[in-house]
């Protein structure tokens, strides 16, 4: 079995629910995937560091960093620069917040310190539906100074997500779609 197909069965397996829920978006849905019981999992975060990384080395190989909205693409993101540090070819991660810091600084984005100002970088998300939590992070990062013109996302719903950030000059990767779960 392949890192992506055992993913795949550890997504439909843990994460995958059948019933009603409301999402991010405001929509209302009768299916919902909990990641994070994948991301934050060790098998589940060594596979995805891997195949995550090999698709960012494959279609943004000039990323410097990756990173999301905090809380469901913190073990993403860590996820891939760990893995990309195993490899010998480390990429930094970063954290875009909710709220700025209240304190400080005040920023919007940790892990800045370890991204020069100007580079390529990469959002990474782990379910996208209308893309608004991607399209409100890629405002942050591009007003600090980085050039983001690509999100990876674990699951795309299928249900605009890719279009609304097409508008916006930005490219959106699903490793899987809503077909992978929904008959």
């Amino acid at each position: 079995m392949t890192d992506r197909d055992r993913l795949l069965e550890l997504l439909r397996t843990r994460s995958y629910e059948k019933r009603r829920v409301k999402l991010a978006s405001g929509k209302e849905s009768d299916f919902y995937i909990d990641c994070k019981r994948v991301t934050l999992d060790a098998e589940g975060s060594a596979l995805l560091g891997r195949e995550l990384l090999a698709r960012i080395r494959r279609e943004t190989p000039d990323a410097k960093a990756v990173g999301g909205p905090t809380l469901g693409a913190d073990p993403i993101s860590t996820a891939v620069s760990l893995t990309s540090f195993l490899q010998g070819n480390p990429i930094p991660a970063y954290i875009v917040r909710k709220e700025p810091k209240g304190h400080g600084t005040g920023q919007w984005i940790e892990g800045t310190e370890n991204i020069p100002k100007g580079a390529t970088v990469v959002l990474v998300e782990d379910v996208v539906t209308s893309g608004g939590s991607s399209l409100k992070a890629i405002v942050h990062v591009r007003e600090a100074g980085y050039v983001v013109n690509d999100v990876y996302v674990l699951v795309d719903r299928d249900e605009g997500g890719r279009e609304n950030l097409a508008k916006e000059g930005v490219t959106l990767h699903a490793l899987y779609h809503r077909k992978d779960f929904v008959s």
